[in-house]
């Protein structure tokens, strides 16, 4: 796929992608290929149809205009709070009830079982609640000790 193209966004608030032949497509969506692992390689942007236009290898070696439009775009949409710290834990036995505080404000998840914790590259962990919900630990070893003395029991 080629990699010249202009990105824009219109006065709706669309992305207009133009290709280096000329050709413009209107409503067109970057989509992440591997959002947990590898989030800035492997950005897709796709037309309304999920037809793959250009494929950018290296997010962080776009310019800054592109990479700020792409990010603003992707954001919304990859809704994966961060777990800054863990204030109580209702039992330490599956299902069990854990009150957060998270980058987007206090919550609860109920995690089912222990295999909802999965390990990411990196030494992250992603949380997913009895709803289908993500959280992200982006570094165990940063929580305060209750926080990661709670998470050890469940690991």
């Amino acid at each position: 796929m080629s990699t010249q193209f202009t990105l824009e966004r219109t006065p709706r608030g669309r992305l207009t992608l133009t290709l280096a032949d000329g050709s413009c497509h209107l409503d067109v969506l970057p989509v992440r290929a591997f959002p947990l692992t590898a989030p800035n390689e492997f950005v897709a942007i796709v037309s309304t149809l999920g037809q793959e236009l250009v494929c950018i290898e290296r997010l962080d070696e776009m310019p800054l205009a592109t990479q700020k439009l792409l990010l603003d775009e992707l954001a919304p949409r990859e809704f994966v709070p961060r777990i800054l710290s863990i204030e109580k834990v209702s039992t330490f036995a599956t299902p069990s009830v854990w009150t957060l505080q998270t980058d987007r404000g206090p919550t609860q998840l109920t995690l089912k079982a222990e295999e909802d914790i999965r390990r990411l590259a990196g030494g992250r962990l992603l949380i997913t609640d009895s709803h289908g919900l993500q959280f992200m630990v982006d570094d165990p070893a940063a929580l305060d000790p209750r926080s990661r003395r709670a998470l050890e029991r469940f690991l």
